[in-house]
């Protein structure tokens, strides 16, 4: 029973970075379409991503606060320069120019021009050693082909957006810069708390120029008012600028940015049931294809993974496994000390 248990929590925490971030992709899906009818109730895009991110902020500051107290490395000067551009990367420039394609596009499409980020993210990662690649060998094969596979994108990209490829991009930046980041400040809660604060007034400084009028930031007493806080802002921001930041945060940190970004294709084939079954929007043979290749290609890349893991493992427990033979063949020397005690006794006579 005891084994049983042991097992059973060695899987759980084995494989606990990968249902954290299906729960994240569930929480995008849902989150998509918030947003969508949030923009259909007239709410502006720029006021939105202000609102959303103090909420977020204000929501993961206490736990930020009293969990972390003895974990918070000192700041540094460059930790000053790095968060201002990591919450320019990851919410204020990103979501503005991200959320803006939302109004003009679908919830199908951009979650579809969303699955390049893997691809994006894997070069980067490849171009400043933070991933390792052997193309030779079977598990380099399986992680090139499940990162293309995976970036399937929508038959919607012809009509691509600018502003949604330039928010991929950032977005694989910001990627990146995490797993940077949190090398020398391993204090998720924080970052997620500095992030939205920051990235909340970097955006709310943008929508000042943006939009002049004062009206576009006053949400009134009505239908509005109740749909757009309490469903939308509130929701958002607790849980996509607070949870689901964190969360990607930690796994970064686990497993590294090109893990955390190979999970966003499962929002796509998420978007698409969602809006068959809820919406009953159509559902082509297409879309059922490129969903089978999202789920193949991730594997793959999983796959992938886990076999580079445990090839380092294996290189690094190597060194000592010889070195401890070494020891031992020094140990069990065919010289014996009775042989060495007579040369003594006849050098001293």
């Amino acid at each position: 029973m005891t084994l049983a248990t042991s097992q059973i929590r060695r899987t759980c925490r084995r494989y606990k970075p990968h249902f954290l971030m299906a729960l994240v992709q569930l929480g995008y899906t849902i989150l998509y379409f918030i947003t969508e009818a949030a923009f259909n109730h007239g709410l502006n895009p720029h006021v939105f991503i202000t609102y959303r991110q103090f909420v977020g902020g204000l929501a993961t500051l206490p736990f930020a606060y009293f969990l972390e107290r003895k974990l918070r490395p000192k700041f540094t000067w460059a930790l000053l320069l790095e968060i201002p551009v990591l919450s320019l990367l990851g919410v204020s420039l990103t979501l503005n120019m991200y959320f803006t394609s939302l109004r003009y596009t679908s919830p199908t499409f951009v979650s579809s021009v969303v699955n390049t980020i893997a691809s994006m993210t894997f070069v980067i990662a490849l171009c400043l050693r933070l991933e390792h690649l052997d193309a030779k060998s079977p598990r380099g094969i399986a992680k090139i082909v499940g990162t293309v596979g995976s970036s399937t994108v929508h038959k919607s990209w012809l009509k691509g957006s600018i502003l949604t490829v330039a928010s991929c991009i950032t977005w694989s930046i910001w990627y990146i810069m995490q797993a940077i980041t949190l090398k020398r400040y391993p204090a998720q809660l924080s970052l997620t708390t500095w992030m939205s604060f920051v990235g909340g007034a970097q955006s709310a400084v943008f929508t000042a120029f943006v939009e002049q009028k004062t009206s576009a930031w006053i949400i009134g007493f009505d239908i509005k008012f109740r749909s757009i806080i309490y469903s939308k802002i509130i929701l958002q921001g607790v849980v996509c600028s607070g949870l689901i930041i964190f969360i990607q945060l930690w796994c970064t940190e686990e497993k590294g940015p090109v893990f955390v970004t190979m999970f966003n294709p499962l929002s796509t084939i998420m978007v698409a049931l969602l809006a068959y079954f809820v919406f009953g929007e159509r559902l082509y043979m297409g879309s059922i294809m490129g969903g089978v290749i999202v789920i193949v290609g991730l594997y793959l890349v999983l796959w992938g993974k886990e076999r580079d893991k445990e090839c380092r493992e294996q290189t690094e427990k190597q060194p000592d496994s010889t070195y401890e033979k070494q020891n031992r063949a020094r140990e069990v020397s065919p010289t014996n000390n009775g042989e060495k005690d007579e040369m003594k006794e006849f050098y001293a006579v």
